[in-house]
């Protein structure tokens, strides 16, 4: 009849309502969804990020300990000047001094009951007179008797050189053969002169190094060779040392 509401149809009201339910469900799915996205985009660039800061810090430590396991890769300041110190008529094989100190001490260096800890690295010395080996004696800049060492020092007859240092100072060759009491310059090792055919030549890392061979620095890994004898002798000379793992 006319001006009476049409009734709705059955079920009408209840699609309506489901319909609604529905959309109200999956907007919320979406927004959880949204959130999720959200989350693990934050996650991602986070693990980016500490994993970017890692990879920098193990790169950085690398660096600065010079891509070894050393720690000189900082030593800085100026190098040491040689000092005239040791026998000057002493002849192969040399001894260990009786004096552990005495050559330290004249080349700067201290010795006491710690080794040093900031600057830790190893050099290697080679000797090689008329085509033999002269082995480098243990315990150089090692008191014995008193327990103590200077920075730079070696512990077996390997021919390895430590430094073992409270700071980041520079060495060279030169200390090491104080502390051994045997001379060294550009003339001679010890008692061994140079001429009447005889040479003294010097290599770093199996390069030829020219100069006075007790300005050569020691520097981690290094391998110095000192050959002494016929200047037409040939000499076969390392480029590098095996030092023991960790070293």
């Amino acid at each position: 009849m006319a001006g009476k509401n049409p009734r709705p149809t059955a079920g009408s009201g209840g699609n309506s309502a489901k319909h609604t339910a529905r959309e109200r469900v999956a907007a919320a799915r979406a927004a959880e969804a949204r959130k999720e996205r959200r989350r693990r985009a934050t996650f991602i660039s986070s693990v980016g990020v500490i994993g970017a800061a890692l990879i920098g810090g193990v790169a950085w430590a690398v660096v600065a300990n010079g891509g070894s396991g050393a720690s000189d890769a900082k030593a800085s300041g100026p190098l040491p000047a040689p000092v005239t110190f040791g026998s000057a008529t002493a002849l192969p094989p040399w001894a260990a001094p009786a004096d552990a100190s005495a050559g330290a001490k004249a080349a700067g260096m201290k010795v006491s009951a710690m080794e040093g800890t900031v600057n830790h690295f190893h050099a290697h010395l080679d000797v090689i007179v008329d085509g033999k080996p002269v082995p480098v004696p243990a315990n150089l800049g090692v008191d014995q008797a008193a327990r103590a060492m200077s920075e730079l020092h070696t512990h077996d007859a390997s021919g390895v050189v430590h430094i073992e240092a409270p700071a980041h100072r520079r060495y060279i060759l030169g200390q090491l053969f104080d502390e051994w009491a045997v001379k060294l310059d550009a003339q001679q090792v010890g008692g061994l002169k140079v001429g009447s055919g005889k040479q003294l030549t010097a290599y770093a890392d199996g390069k030829k190094v020219a100069g006075d061979p007790a300005s050569i620095e020691l520097t981690a890994h290094r391998e110095i060779t000192l050959v002494y004898g016929a200047a037409d002798a040939s000499a076969k000379v390392p480029s590098s040392y095996e030092f023991p793992s960790g070293e």
